[in-house]
């Protein structure tokens, strides 16, 4: 009988001699150290493009900005080439992606490596204990995997700043939301701990990391879609000439009465619009807003200001990291009971 197929030991944690708890997260670290360097290289790869293209795109907006006379067509263009140029979304994309690769990646096989090749029967008989030896992984990685993305948080804030103050992308839009502020960390925390369970209840890792990927997908579509527009109760607004920074939940014409007014009954209006002469001799339809305005519509619009972007933030964050540490006492629990 070898150390790797003997029976666990099912005498309670407190009979062995507890390790050290700066022994335990040396282990931990020796143990997942690559995977922690491939999250870091990763991320470094990423913070090193962003700073790069970061660098050129405030350099151009600087100038842009001290640009005279402002109202000049050539300083138009100027600040016009800016999102133009800069306003790519790989690299949005590839930080949206980060977390829920962290939680494949390094939380699925946390558990699931031990548990699918039988080493936590070695690792539980040498005095670490099932649940410390769980808490000494869970805790310092998950602090490390929070700390990694609260600081790829403030370097994607600094790279978009510009296209927040000219209003070219509002702070609350659901493409940028997530990956500043506190939610990103927050993401991150929660998919780790979405995989480091799902390792725990599969005992296998590919399909635990399928797993994690399914859920984080899942959950991430729900909170933008579901839950984040009503985290405050939304305002209406009759005026159509809302800030560019507003986000807009959604929109509706009523007649004067207060009746709505379905989509396909306005392009009925809409098509019955007379033709105006533009100076060239061609024709064009009227300005839609104005010309159903006229005819006693009303817009009624419902919008978050973005002046609740960190309302939002810490709701979401907060709600996250609640999530995270119910995940984590899962996990704990289920190793105590079912990892035998």
């Amino acid at each position: 009988m070898t150390a790797l197929t003997m029976p666990a030991r099912h005498a309670p944690d407190a009979d062995l001699r507890p390790v050290p708890w700066q022994r335990m997260a040396w282990v931990a670290w020796r143990q997942h150290r690559i995977a922690l360097g491939g999250v870091t290289v990763l991320l470094g790869a990423w913070a090193a493009f962003l700073w790069h293209t970061g660098l050129q795109m405030h350099h151009a907006y600087a100038a842009a900005i001290a640009c005279r006379p402002a109202n000049s067509l050539v300083c138009g263009q100027l600040l016009k080439s800016i999102p133009q140029t800069y306003g790519s979304t790989a690299a949005v994309n590839l930080i949206q992606a980060v977390p829920p690769l962290i939680g494949a990646f390094v939380g699925a096989p946390l558990l699931a490596r031990d548990l699918e090749t039988g080493t936590f029967r070695y690792v539980w008989t040498q005095g670490l204990g099932r649940w410390r030896w769980t808490l000494a992984k869970l805790v310092p990685l998950g602090i490390v995997l929070a700390a990694l993305g609260a600081a790829c948080s403030l370097l994607f804030s600094w790279y978009y700043q510009p296209f927040f103050v000219q209003g070219w992308r509002t702070p609350l839009s659901p493409e940028v939301f997530d990956v500043r502020g506190v939610a990103f960390p927050a993401w991150t925390l929660a998919a780790f701990a979405i995989g480091a369970l799902a390792g725990m209840l599969i005992r296998r890792v590919l399909p635990a990391m399928v797993a994690t990927l399914a859920v984080y997908t899942g959950l991430a579509f729900v909170a933008a879609l579901f839950l984040r527009p009503r985290y405050l109760t939304p305002l209406a607004t009759r005026n159509p000439n809302l800030p560019g920074s507003a986000w807009i939940i959604n929109q509706q014409w009523h007649t004067r009465s207060g009746q709505p007014v379905s989509a396909s009954a306005i392009d009925q209006i809409l098509m019955r619009a007379p033709q105006v002469t533009t100076p060239g001799g061609g024709s064009k339809t009227l300005d839609p807003v104005p010309y159903l305005m006229r005819h006693g519509y009303t817009l009624w619009t419902n919008y978050q200001p973005a002046s609740r972007l960190w309302p939002f933030q810490w709701i979401e964050g907060g709600w996250l990291l609640a999530l995270s540490v119910l995940l984590f006492a899962a996990t704990l629990w289920l190793v105590r009971r079912r990892a035998t």
